[in-house]
């Protein structure tokens, strides 16, 4: 874990609202894995007070990607940032996702911005395993493909692809899956967590959850990101410090 000033290079739009950030850091790109995470200094001012953190998108060379939606103070004011300028980046934090395991094919679940740490992801084992890709959005506005591949798509309208919830789109597509060995990577909002450890659990595959958390200090200093741990119903691990990767069998959503 460091601190470190690291330059933005790039800034690209990659939906409305949707804004990809390419930094350079050697510091950080040549150490971070897939599915840990930054916290970053939004301002010099002391408002907002906390940074904010953010899953890394992809690493390329000595660059980092971080993908994020204008949603609140502190993304607002991130995105008024400029290519020259610099970021203020505390990392790398927390637990990634175990890429390195006895699977064949992964199976990557992403709702929404869910999909923001799948491309770095898709990078590292696509030249290992083989890879089957699931998003899902409201509408046909709220998917991003930016850096996935053999994707397949689902819109709780039916704007585009299928119609319902992204696990729901896993289950009709599962007949063709399931002769490999699978391992589950999401990331989304928390009710698609719980489907997805349900349907894991339901079909004996190993599956990792990328959570979500309000976090203050990034490291477990101030204990306020807590999540029940289903080894024992009093005990919690902390998504900043434990996660925010959880094998499914961990927790309790």
């Amino acid at each position: 874990m460091t601190i470190t000033e690291a330059q933005i290079e790039e800034i690209i739009e990659l939906e409305y609202n949707i804004h990809l950030f390419k930094v350079k850091s050697p510091e950080i790109a040549n150490v971070i894995n897939p599915g840990e995470f930054l916290n970053i200094r939004i301002s010099d001012l002391p408002i907002p007070l906390l940074r904010r953190p953010f899953s890394v998108c992809d690493v390329e060379d000595d660059f980092f990607y971080l993908m994020f939606n204008t949603m609140g103070m502190g993304t607002k004011l991130l995105s008024l940032k400029k290519p020259g300028e610099y970021l203020d980046v505390l990392g790398p934090l927390g637990n990634g996702f175990n890429f390195e395991g006895d699977f064949d094919r992964a199976v990557i679940l992403g709702g929404g911005l869910g999909v923001a740490p799948f491309p770095y992801l898709t990078r590292k084992i696509k030249d290992k395993k083989e890879i089957s890709t699931f998003i899902g959005g409201r509408t046909k506005s709220d998917l991003i493909t930016y850096g996935l591949e053999n994707i397949h798509v689902s819109t709780d309208d039916g704007s585009y692809g299928f119609k319902g919830n992204v696990v729901e789109l896993l289950e009709i597509n599962f007949d063709n899956l399931k002769n490999d060995k699978l391992k589950i990577f999401a990331c989304g909002p928390t009710p698609m967590l719980v489907a997805a450890k349900k349907f894991a659990e339901k079909e004996n595959i190993e599956c990792e959850l990328s959570t979500e958390c309000v976090m203050a200090c990034g490291f477990g200093i101030c204990q306020g990101c807590p999540i029940q741990s289903s080894s024992d119903e009093d005990k919690f691990l902390l998504v900043c410090k434990d996660g925010p990767v959880f094998n499914s069998k961990e927790i309790i959503l």
